[in-house]
């Protein structure tokens, strides 16, 4: 059965979970807005060429730090979407949902700094 809570619940939860996030990796989260959505947008779904029946948990929409350039700063802010039903559905308990979010988070920042599978892996995050 799917874990449920409310808005405030999942900020608080999300909060948890980026306190969790090392170092390393957890200082790149000051440039990044992170937004909560419920589900993704079908716009979302159709660029991430996603089945409706299997939504991500998150996404990263910006420019990764690899790609940027001194003279062409981003147009927009680099964002993390969490995905609050996806990720309720895919866990049971609020302490599933915290490690899943943490998980979720970690990767997405990795795109963002363009951390290798191997480095995640080191950290436990494969």
């Amino acid at each position: 059965m799917p874990v449920r809570v409310n808005e405030k619940e999942f900020d608080r939860i999300v909060a948890r979970a980026v306190d969790r996030i090392p170092p390393e990796i957890r200082e790149h989260l000051d440039n990044i807005v992170i937004s909560v959505k419920k589900r993704p947008s079908p716009q979302m779904m159709h660029e991430l060429g996603a089945h409706p029946d299997d939504p991500p948990l998150g996404l990263f929409e910006g420019v990764p730090l690899i790609e940027r350039s001194a003279t062409m700063p981003p147009l927009y802010p680099d964002m993390i979407y969490l995905f609050q039903e996806p990720l309720e559905e895919f866990c049971e308990t609020k302490e599933e949902l915290e490690e899943e979010i943490e998980i979720t988070l970690v990767h997405e920042v990795a795109h963002y700094i363009g951390m290798t599978e191997e480095r995640l892996a080191e950290l436990g995050y494969d």
